[in-house]
């Protein structure tokens, strides 16, 4: 993949009169990449944290890259596009985004999904569309939510920075969290790897948990992407047996402040039609900045 990078082929579209405007960006891409990140450090935090990780724009990550799509003048970055596991448009229009997604189409291997933007991200789905490629769920529109300062509501006191041994019974709250989410076990795309992310996360302080005292996980969630402008949550679950109770605006009162100690903005985003949690999250003091989709395959 490093090669590829190397190379930065152009897009292979039938051949007109121009160079076609995208091609895969390169070490030496990597200031234009972060000046068009900082556009939007909530809307871009996921690829703001992973480059933030290699210092380039060339991913350390085996099997991706970030696609550059560039003006007339071939030099200057106009949008980008993280290419691995996941698809991730960066400050992209629709119609860039389109580009996006016949490289992607030419270049086809499987992904896990596309998230982003609305208008970018659903963009792109079309061409795979076109192609033939279907996902297997659509959330077109998810409020981007964030929040700065302090919570408005009182936050858990017994919310905590999950520790190293407590790994077995986070992971299976983690596991619990995915499957009713997304429907399907996060071990089917290979349980070692998910559970390196689980460990990677509470070894690097972005997991967080309150446990009762015969160690059964009442609350978790996690920091799913950390630069030193923005943090997003992820992975926001509540043991079933404790719904109902009035719990959760503390315990996401103290997501906020623990999550704080990271980066001054705190994000997520969540589905539009989930109005209990779209609820919670103004009571706490979220308030939408955005509005992502993500596509499901």
């Amino acid at each position: 993949m490093t090669r590829l990078s190397r190379v930065a082929p152009w897009l292979a579209f039938p051949k007109g009169t121009r160079r076609e405007p995208v091609r895969v960006l390169v070490h030496w891409d990597t200031d234009a990449l972060r000046t068009l990140i900082a556009r939007d450090r909530v809307a871009n935090v996921f690829v703001d944290s992973l480059i933030s990780q290699n210092n380039s724009a060339v991913p350390s990550f085996p099997g991706s890259l970030i696609l550059g799509h560039f003006m007339d003048d071939g030099v200057t970055l106009a949008a980008a596009c993280w290419v691995g596991s996941n698809v991730v448009p960066i400050e992209a229009s629709a119609e860039q985004a389109r580009d996006f997604g016949r490289w992607i189409v030419a270049h086809w291997q499987p992904h896990a999904s596309i998230f982003g933007p609305a208008d970018a991200t659903l963009s792109l789905m079309d061409e795979l569309k076109r192609a033939g490629i279907h996902a297997q769920e659509i959330r077109a529109n998810q409020p981007l939510l964030s929040i700065s300062g302090p919570p408005l509501a009182t936050p858990s006191p017994w919310l905590a920075v999950t520790k190293k041994p407590q790994f077995n019974e986070i992971l299976g709250a983690a596991v619990a969290m995915f499957e009713e989410e997304v429907g399907y076990s996060p071990f089917l795309g290979g349980e070692g790897n998910y559970r390196s992310r689980v460990a990677w996360l509470i070894s690097h302080g972005h997991s967080f948990s309150h446990q009762s005292s015969c160690g059964e996980v009442i609350f978790k969630a996690d920091l799913g992407a950390v630069t030193q402008y923005a943090s997003q949550v992820q992975g926001v679950w509540m043991n079933p047996e404790y719904r109902g109770l009035g719990l959760s605006a503390a315990y996401m009162a103290a997501v906020v402040l623990l999550a704080q100690v990271h980066a001054p903005v705190t994000s997520l985003y969540v589905n539009d039609y989930n109005t209990r949690a779209r609820a919670l999250y103004e009571r706490v003091g979220f308030v939408q900045v955005g509005t992502f989709a993500t596509i499901l395959f």
